[in-house]
């Protein structure tokens, strides 16, 4: 099976290089940064499951990518997917199956939209990565989840077969025949962890210690309405796990999208937290409202002092 990992960050580093090790046809399509970084330290993951090295990993650019591919394993961030539909355009063919682990849902239209829907996995992905200065990818923790399926709840053989690529590289990934159900749930978990980690600035047991879980549980539950509207109310024991986790005492839990916010980076609020918004059906949703607010506030500063897109 031939498979396009479209960037080689956090995600699609540690998928892809975990693919790649295991000997899966796996090639990188990368930026020219990356590709300098990849050409000088090679493909480094740091993980409590094993670490991984691969010293030259098979990269093309869009200028030399030809097709099609099997797989297209999507990675980028949700601001660069324009950008990234016309470099791998030349990688989708008829039968090419796009499987993205973007956050939240727009995504999808985007794709099907250039491509056909029926090139469209629906995907979601749950591990605590970032890169390090030298572009390591480190795994902060043993949790490790995938899940993918095709949008019409159908099973197929093209996401069985991908399955047992991503078995051979150590990983169970889970083949979903309700993929969309499962996106919609981590995607209000990550919104609710993004929206109230950015808007007090403070871990998850910052938060608490201050007073602020039943703010916390309030977005969580403005989120929950939005996906009931939209026919995905979120599944009870997911909830309350999530909501266990953003109201743990002590807990140092910090979302990757109030780390960008730390580190004067780009975040995705648009598309975690904005287009959640631009879903409801009426009603009135405050604090999701406010956490939107503050995050746009916070890009129109970084725009203003010039500050670069990473």
């Amino acid at each position: 099976m031939r498979i396009l990992v479209v960037g080689a960050g956090a995600i699609g580093g540690f998928f892809g290089g975990r693919l790649l090790a295991a000997g899966r046809g796996v090639t990188f399509l990368v930026r020219e940064r990356r590709a300098a970084q990849l050409a000088k330290t090679g493909l480094v993951i740091r993980s409590k499951l094993g670490d991984v090295h691969v010293p030259s990993p098979p990269l093309v650019s869009a200028e030399t990518l030809k097709g099609p591919y099997d797989v297209v394993l999507l990675a980028c961030k949700a601001f660069d997917l324009d950008g990234a539909l016309a470099a791998f355009a030349p990688a989708v063919g008829p039968d090419t199956a796009i499987l993205p682990l973007l956050n939240g849902l727009a995504h999808l239209d985007a794709l099907a939209d250039r491509f056909s829907k029926r090139n469209v996995l629906g995907g979601q992905a749950g591990l605590p990565l970032t890169l390090d200065a030298e572009g390591r990818i480190l795994h902060l923790a043993e949790m490790l989840a995938i899940s993918f399926g095709e949008l019409d709840g159908t099973k197929s053989p093209r996401v069985a077969a991908l399955a047992a690529e991503f078995a051979a590289a150590g990983i169970e990934a889970g083949q979903s025949s309700e993929i969309l159900q499962e996106m919609w749930d981590k995607w209000a978990f990550i919104a609710t962890a993004g929206g109230i980690t950015c808007l007090m600035r403070g871990t998850v047991g910052d938060i608490v210690a201050g007073g602020g879980a039943p703010l916390a549980m309030a977005l969580y539950d403005e989120i929950g309405l939005i996906a009931a509207a939209n026919g995905h109310p979120l599944q009870s024991d997911k909830a309350e796990r999530g909501k266990a986790m953003l109201t743990a005492a002590g807990s140092p839990f910090n979302s990757s999208m109030a780390r960008d916010v730390e580190n004067g980076f780009r975040t995705e609020a648009e598309h975690v937290v904005g287009d959640l918004l631009r879903r409801a059906k009426g009603g009135q949703y405050p604090v999701l409202m406010t956490a939107l607010t503050h995050l746009r506030t916070y890009e129109a500063r970084r725009k203003r002092e010039g500050k670069a897109d990473r």
